[in-house]
């Protein structure tokens, strides 16, 4: 992944709460599924890059230092689920589920 698809967002990016930053990954992971159902891997495979790319950032913004944890094993069982064997069993029900609260709360807080 040498691509950089959000070259102005970086800078803005530690302005957003963890939960606005998590569902904007979301939606990247929302348009991966969504394309891969479709049988555009293209489409697929750069929605899923540009998610990989927001965890990126998310997990360099200090303020998440408490959250780096899970955040991290989050960037692992993707990778995982869309490129690698799905050694953990992850499904697309189960990553629109794990975003969708981060949403909620996004939209709450705001």
């Amino acid at each position: 992944m040498n691509n950089i698809f959000h070259t102005d967002l970086e800078k803005r990016w530690n302005r957003f709460s963890l939960s606005e930053q998590m569902a904007n990954i979301g939606a990247e992971i929302g348009r991966t599924i969504n394309w891969r159902k479709k049988g555009n891997k293209v489409m697929s495979t750069n929605a899923l890059y540009r998610g990989l790319e927001l965890l990126d950032f998310t997990i360099n913004d200090t303020k998440n230092k408490n959250s780096l944890k899970e955040i991290l094993r989050v960037r692992e069982a993707l990778v995982d689920f869309f490129l690698g064997e799905n050694i953990y069993g992850s499904s697309d029900v189960i990553w629109e589920k794990y975003f969708y609260y981060f949403n909620v709360a996004a939209r709450k807080n705001h």
